[in-house]
């Protein structure tokens, strides 16, 4: 298995994850937002200081999408597959 399939299978699972989560919720709204804007947060603080530790990701459509989906585990997966 490829970085790319792995990437995918990771995303998907997540994914499916988030969605459970955010459907059980009683503000399922307020919590996907805060969800997404911290996810946001973090891929804006990895883009500008991540250079310092070797995990500099860039501000993309993929990037800002996927965040919107899964927020901080996005970031966590992203770094992780970076390190690999």
């Amino acid at each position: 298995m490829n970085r790319n399939m792995i990437f995918a299978a990771i995303c998907g699972v997540v994914t499916l994850i988030m969605a459970i989560y955010y459907l059980r919720r009683e503000h399922s709204v307020r919590t996907l937002l805060f969800g997404a804007l911290s996810g946001l947060a973090a891929l804006l603080i990895l883009n500008q200081y991540g250079s310092m530790f070797s995990s500099w990701l860039p501000l993309n459509v993929f990037n800002l999408a996927g965040n919107a989906v899964l927020g901080v585990p996005f970031v966590i997966i992203l770094v992780l597959l970076k390190i690999m």
